[in-house]
């Protein structure tokens, strides 16, 4: 299976990110530029090849490029962000997936629909996607990416999100689709039969790099342990300025697996 990660540099209006959760804080841009060189670096170093999206600099938000993207085997559904500032974000992430060969779909208006709304889980039971509502997406753009992905054999799930800026701002899934998050910022953790409560904010994203391997945050020490515990091999990663623009290791990249 090719493994491929799409990624966009951060651009000199980083700071400027929206926040929506967070009080705002320096952001010490130039440091942001050589921790995002080495999340690249270590994707890199675990076998998947980088593929970069141009840099969108009048885009402070750009770096964040899982929001522009849903993929799923052969096709790309583009977003539609529930942030307007954020739409010009979408073509180049389009025009890299359309040159890599997949098939486009397009969230539509009124629909606004983030990427980092959709947690994927394919397993022996089928593929499940979990989509959060409540903040950058809407009913209307769950409904669109549920009719998208469905001819593919996907199980859509709509699920509220209140308390933070993404679903996957709260919870992602584990190499076998226990879904992991830090139960202050969940709505409802019994939308999953399998939910692992992590002892740090920074513990609910993952980044699943193998069926034993995950990419996380090094500001989770206690979270790497449990997930230590369980077998996982753990490649962390300072994010720190990332985090301060309520960001993780998720929003960093679209994965392309297939």
């Amino acid at each position: 299976m090719s493994r491929r990660a799409l990624v966009r540099p951060p651009g000199p209006r980083l700071a400027d990110g929206l926040l929506t959760h967070l009080e705002r804080t320096p952001v010490d841009v130039d440091f942001a530029r050589r921790q995002w060189e080495g999340y690249v670096a270590a994707l890199e170093a675990e076998g998947w090849e980088v593929v970069h999206v141009p840099a969108a600099d009048d885009c402070p938000d750009a770096v964040f490029v899982e929001d522009t993207v849903v993929v799923l085997g052969d096709l790309a559904v583009v977003s539609r962000p529930g942030a307007d500032e954020r739409k010009p974000e979408t073509a180049g992430t389009e025009a890299v997936l359309r040159d890599l060969g997949y098939r486009i779909a397009h969230i539509e208006a009124p629909g606004t629909l983030d990427g980092g709304d959709v947690l994927k889980h394919v397993g022996a039971e089928g593929t499940t996607v979990w989509v959060g509502t409540g903040g950058r997406t809407n009913t209307e753009g769950l409904e669109q990416l549920a009719a998208h992905l469905a001819p593919l054999g996907a199980r859509t799930v709509g699920v509220p999100v209140s308390r933070v800026l993404h679903l996957k701002s709260a919870v992602t899934a584990l190499p076998d689709g226990t879904v992991v998050g830090h139960l202050p910022l969940v709505d409802d953790p019994t939308v999953w039969s399998r939910f692992l409560p992590v002892p740090e904010e920074p513990g609910s994203h993952v980044v699943v790099l193998d069926e034993e391997t995950v990419l996380m945050s090094s500001a989770a020490p206690l979270s790497r342990a449990l997930f230590e515990e369980r077998g996982l091999r753990v490649v962390a990663v300072d994010l720190s300025e990332f985090e301060k623009l309520e960001g993780c290791v998720t929003c960093l990249s679209v994965r392309l697996r297939g």
